[in-house]
């Protein structure tokens, strides 16, 4: 999934935004109030982990911000702050969940797929389409019942087109939210397409009916249709 942190502790910023990114995650960061503003204006996310305080404004605007304009993003607010009126007013502005520092890296692993889940998938831990099988918190993918071996970016690929399926996505969109930060030196024609074709012939040579349609001149479409 595609995640942004926000916080202002350096040590804490770093040992979240590495854990994330080893469970293989897509992962953005932001140390002051600014810097956050900036990135949810101009991308999407999965969900977004905020700390209240922070340098040069306050983490329960962020929450506000991103529940007005980006309803379905998932939040998560991580702060020492343990007094209960935070958290109530975190909740009520919209945040998903609350975890109070300090905390263990798996429970907040575990946190961010159980609200990816409730968000993205109804609740299920596997997805089902005909022949198709992901589980996305072991990242096992099968086709048929047998085992598809794919790359970490080809997971993540399969998983937002399955995630957005039936929606046409622009090759900008997809590439933002598969690759991130690392988006802009990439050419977005050339190696997403050889992303794609290699996508589908691992897929396709286990039996599946290949649904990713290419919309010409804007990107690609799974399609649930006949």
């Amino acid at each position: 999934m595609k995640v942004l942190v926000v916080e202002d502790e350096p040590e804490l910023l770093r040992s979240i935004s590495t854990y994330l990114r080893n469970e293989g995650n897509v992962v953005e960061t932001a140390n002051d109030f600014p810097s956050a503003m900036d990135k949810i204006s101009v991308n999407g996310y999965d969900v977004v982990l905020v700390d209240i305080t922070m340098p040069k404004g306050n983490g329960l605007d962020i929450v506000k911000s991103l529940r007005s304009e980006q309803p379905t993003t998932g939040i998560i607010i991580i702060s020492a702050k343990g007094a209960l009126d935070d958290k109530v007013k975190g909740l009520e502005l919209g945040a998903d969940d609350y975890l109070a520092k300090p905390f263990h890296l798996p429970e907040l692993v575990a946190r961010l797929h159980a609200l990816d889940r409730r968000k993205r998938f109804k609740g299920n831990k596997a997805i089902e389409l005909d022949e198709l099988r992901i589980i996305p918190e072991d990242r096992v993918v099968e086709v048929h019942g047998a085992h598809v071996d794919l790359t970490a970016t080809q997971f993540d690929l399969l998983l937002f087109l399955v995630a957005n399926r039936d929606r046409v996505l622009s090759r900008s969109a997809i590439v933002e939210h598969v690759w991130g930060d690392h988006a802009e030196a990439m050419d977005h024609h050339d190696f997403l397409y050889t992303h794609v074709k290699n996508l589908r012939k691992k897929l396709t040579e286990r039996g599946w009916h290949d649904r990713i349609k290419t919309v010409y001149g804007i990107g690609y479409r799974l399609s649930t249709g006949s």
